[in-house]
């Protein structure tokens, strides 16, 4: 025995193994010291990965797991590599990680409110929130805290929610109404909607975190029971009347959003034509306009008091000056609504000022890494949104761009004459645009499956005219107006937007100015910003290896083929790809926001098509037969009824049925049957029919809690093996099948 056991082989590491793990640990070490200054940037990075695991992760035992693991794997770290940069570094990501997880899992359960159950016509009471007008669609939105529900004496209505949001026709405004108001109401109440499609906005989590728990139209009439402290106009709703007064059409009211935020006026042919060309984000308050006014009063505030001797002596002028911007900004972010976007400009401008007052350099990586950790801590859930990701990543890019020694030594100052420093900043412009628009193109995509082709070179004129020209003469012009002189100022500044309406429907009307891509993979996507933030954040060649990752997402996502079939997740609309590439609706009657939805989610850059009208398409009243290639689908476009005799016929010659009713048993398509059963468990649908690749909007594992208010607990499996049921119950051996509450026509579905 005692032979045999020391025969046995050593489990114990050779020196070999031993030397070469020490040499790896060594060169690991020495790359972290060359990195040490920019190891601070990734804390926000690692606070935001544990956010994105909670939003990615199905339910609460995966997110626990992963929050403790997190810990463990930091703990783990710090006793093993106590000495070490490597071990530190590894601990202080592992526990923001788990950090991550835990706050944005706090966040949800302290801030979320249960939606309705279902749609409702309720009469209640509530006070006003908040008003905001959407002057081009002829409403007013406002955010409501009912305090009890008034009985109509028919049937009880649920409770509602602690907070709506309704939309009231602005003919239907009472005398009167202002927030802190409390009025009385009719309105037809819905759910905040999930999305319609795989891939669209998901309004059931941004209700959820704002608190909304059901959205509708309010019915006239709505009657005021007491005044709010401010009732009437607010000063925001008062000044964004003014400068469209002042400035009529559309200048005036892209004059209001850069003042106030107000973007409800703008006409929707002037805000496509901003969207198209890459100048919308001048429309929404963000670094850009917090920045304007912050230089703006810090550049009076000196001149001003650099005349005064005693002062300019005595006092540090800059310091004065730096606090009275600090003050702009927070006056404006709270002006304009104090909007996460707002809010988070604000910060980081509040830390340009910090670092100008400690005599720092003020624009840094470090800066956008401090303002985008506050961020986190405060609104956690504001990274899985558009807004932060293309602020942050286009402060990010350009820091990251002008800090490289190369690009330093090019644009840097010089010793040369003013025609060379002109052209020389003009190409550091068209540098930075290109390098910025590079940077946006992958979430512009992901979140809007669009992309601007030409949107660096209308930056170049369009950033330095709002910033030099609109935003000061307009500041001017609502200076002047307080002694009834500002209408030169309002001529200027009317004349700078239209020059800017017109670089924005100039470039929108060129060929191919914008590159409609369908809904991207999650995981190409997160490829991509990897690569993107490795570039960014490191310093040394090894920055060049987030290449990989970069070109690998992008070139999936390229890959990845349109969907052929969209299907809402209430079955009523669908859209298929035609044979020359655009997509056909399934109703006639389809709304522009479903009709558009389809469109970006598609990968279409076109008005889609009536499926009626396509030569592969037989349409009657109630139903629609579509031949795509081998494929055939039979769609129901009413709630009329269909003689069972004549649906589970076609059901059985077709592949895919789609109804926004529960279908009976009899139909059995020979692969896919998406009825109201169905689609109540997987949402919205898109299917590839190149690859047979169904993907759904709501699956059944997913814990979420904006899911499972919906839902009412985990749902059954969808698809499963994507086999229709069989078998015919007593209630389908009807001579007829109908929606429950849907009127009966006779032998209505001929084709």
């Amino acid at each position: 025995m005692a032979s045999s056991a020391a025969d046995a082989p050593s489990t114990r590491p050779s020196p070999l193994q031993i030397g070469w793990l020490q040499a790896w640990v060594a060169a690991l070490e020495r790359w972290l010291e060359a990195e040490r200054d920019q190891l601070v940037l990734w804390l926000p990075v690692m606070l935001g990965a544990g956010i994105t695991l909670w939003l990615v992760l199905p339910d609460p035992l995966a997110w626990s797991v992963s929050a403790l693991g997190a810990g463990g794997v930091s703990l783990a770290a710090f006793a093993i590599g106590r000495g070490d940069r490597a071990g530190r570094a590894g601990a202080v990501a592992a526990l923001l990680i788990a950090v991550g997880i835990v706050l944005v899992w706090w966040r949800a359960e302290s801030v979320g409110v249960a939606p309705l159950a279902g749609p409702v016509l309720a009469r209640f009471e509530a006070k006003v929130e908040r008003i905001d007008p959407i002057a081009a669609r002829d409403l007013v939105r406002l955010r409501l805290a009912p305090s009890h529900v008034v009985s109509d004496g028919k049937r009880a209505v649920p409770v509602l929610s602690p907070h709506l949001r309704v939309n009231l026709a602005v003919a239907d405004v009472p005398p009167g109404l202002g927030v802190g108001a409390t009025i009385r109401l009719r309105a037809r109440l819905l759910p905040p909607p999930a999305p319609a499609v795989p891939g669209a906005y998901d309004f059931a989590r941004v209700a959820w975190f704002d608190g909304i728990g059901a959205t509708g139209r309010g019915i006239a009439p709505v009657e005021v029971l007491t005044a709010g402290a401010a009732a009437g106009e607010g000063l925001r709703q008062h000044l964004s009347r003014h400068i469209q007064a002042s400035a009529p059409g559309g200048v005036g009211a892209i004059a209001a959003a850069l003042a106030t935020g107000d973007q409800g006026a703008i006409p929707e042919g002037d805000a496509e034509a901003m969207r198209r060309s890459g100048l919308a984000h001048l429309l929404s308050v963000s670094g850009l306009h917090i920045t304007a006014v912050v230089g703006a009063v810090m550049l009076i505030v000196a001149r001003l008091l650099a005349l005064v001797p005693w002062i300019a002596l005595r006092c540090r002028v800059p310091l004065i000056a730096a606090g009275a911007g600090a003050l702009a900004a927070i006056g404006y972010t709270l002006l304009t609504g104090a909007e996460v976007p707002t809010v988070r400009s604000c910060v980081a401008a509040l830390l340009v000022l910090v670092a100008l007052a400690m005599g720092r350099e003020a624009i840094t990586l470090r800066l956008v890494a401090a303002g985008a950790f506050v961020v986190l801590l405060l609104y956690p859930e504001s990274l899985a949104g558009p807004s932060f990701q293309l602020s942050f990543a286009a402060v990010a890019a350009i820091v990251s761009l002008h800090e490289h020694p190369v690009i330093k030594r090019w644009f840097g100052p010089h010793e040369e004459g003013r025609g060379r420093a002109m052209l020389r900043g003009l190409g550091s412009l068209l540098l930075t645009g290109v390098v910025v628009e590079l940077a946006l193109i992958p979430i512009s995509v992901f979140h809007f499956h669009r992309a601007g082709v030409y949107g660096s070179v209308a930056n170049i004129v369009a950033i330095p005219l709002t910033t030099f020209v609109t935003m000061p003469f307009e500041a001017l012009a609502l200076l002047f107006d307080c002694v009834g002189a500002g209408v030169p100022f309002w001529w200027v500044t009317a004349r700078s937007l239209d020059l800017l309406l017109w670089i924005a429907h100039s470039v929108a009307a060129l060929p191919g100015a914008v590159a409609s891509i369908p809904a991207m993979p999650l995981g190409a996507y997160a490829l991509m910003v990897a690569g993107g933030l490795w570039i960014a954040l490191w310093r040394t060649r090894w920055r060049r290896v987030g290449a990989v990752p970069l070109v690998i997402g992008a070139a999936w996502a390229m890959l990845t083929p349109a969907p052929d079939l969209l299907v809402t997740g209430d079955g009523r609309h669908a859209a298929i790809r035609t044979a020359g590439g655009n997509l056909a609706v399934l109703r006639d009657r389809t709304g522009d926001y479903t009709a558009s939805t389809f469109a970006e989610n598609g990968g279409v850059d076109a008005v889609p098509l009536l499926l009626s009208e396509q030569p592969d398409a037989r349409c009657g009243r109630d139903l629609c037969l579509v031949r795509r290639g081998r494929w055939r689908i039979l769609a129901t476009r009413s709630s009329y009824f269909v003689p069972v005799e004549q649906l589970v016929p076609l059901c059985a010659g077709v592949d895919i049925v789609i109804s926004e009713r529960r279908l009976p048993r009899a139909c059995v398509p020979r692969w896919l049957k998406l009825d109201a059963a169905t689609l109540a468990k997987t949402g919205g649908v898109a299917i590839t029919f190149s690859t047979r690749n169904i993907a759904i909007v709501s699956h059944s594992e997913d814990r979420h809690p904006w899911r499972v208010s919906r839902s009412g607990g985990a749902g059954r499996r969808a698809f499963p093996g994507y086999g229709p049921a069989r078998g015919r119950s007593a209630g389908d051996r009807r001579r007829g099948w109908r929606d429950r509450d849907g009127p009966s026509r006779p032998r209505g579905g001929s084709i």
